[in-house]
């Protein structure tokens, strides 16, 4: 059951901009994510919600997507995340925040899937342009950015090339295709 709601939970990059999120729906992914372990449990992680359309607006362009799809420039109008978690660590609770973000972004996105949605964690981040839309206190760490709505793309998982290029890529019908390593190239004994 993990097993199948981990294969489902993929970065999606194209939503159906009908399917709004709630403000609720946003606690509740965010819940998950303070349920899960933290380092030390210092529990550091503070979350910007957004599901309004001005605060998106602010949010969107202040992502990359999609580093290896070298000519998109990300989703376009009607296919854009209906929601967004910025994900910050508070210095004043620990200066550093250790795989925490990591750990919560996955909770979320698994909780995500669980609800029919799916969503893209998304690192690189014009991080200056957001905190100045935003309004981010100097002390709040911006980590991760997670755009979330009802995903309208299709990801398959495929085996790697004999190249071993890891690199994702869309075909003719825009399905998004991500080559995975096998389980015996992981293992080490």
């Amino acid at each position: 059951m993990i097993k199948e709601l981990v294969t489902k939970t993929r970065s999606y990059r194209r939503f159906d901009e009908s399917r709004f999120i709630t403000r609720g729906e946003l606690l509740e992914l965010v819940d998950c994510a303070r349920l899960s372990a933290s380092a030390g449990n210092r529990q550091p992680l503070k979350y910007i919600l957004s599901s309004d359309v001005d605060t998106n607006a602010k949010i969107f362009p202040q992502l990359v997507w999609a580093g290896y799809l070298k000519d998109w420039p990300g989703p376009s109008a009607g296919e854009r995340p209906t929601a967004y978690i910025v994900i910050l660590g508070d210095t004043g609770v620990h200066p550093t925040f250790d795989c925490d973000h990591g750990i919560a972004a996955q909770s979320i996105m698994l909780a995500a899937t669980e609800k029919g949605l799916g969503g893209c964690m998304i690192a690189s981040i014009k991080r200056d342009s957001l905190r100045a839309a935003l309004n981010i206190a100097p002390t709040l760490e911006i980590l991760l950015v997670l755009a979330l709505g009802r995903p309208i793309e299709t990801v398959i998982i495929e085996a790697l090339p004999p190249s071993g290029d890891i690199r994702y890529w869309r075909d003719e019908q825009r399905r998004h295709h991500v080559p995975k390593r096998t389980l015996d190239d992981l293992i080490v004994r």
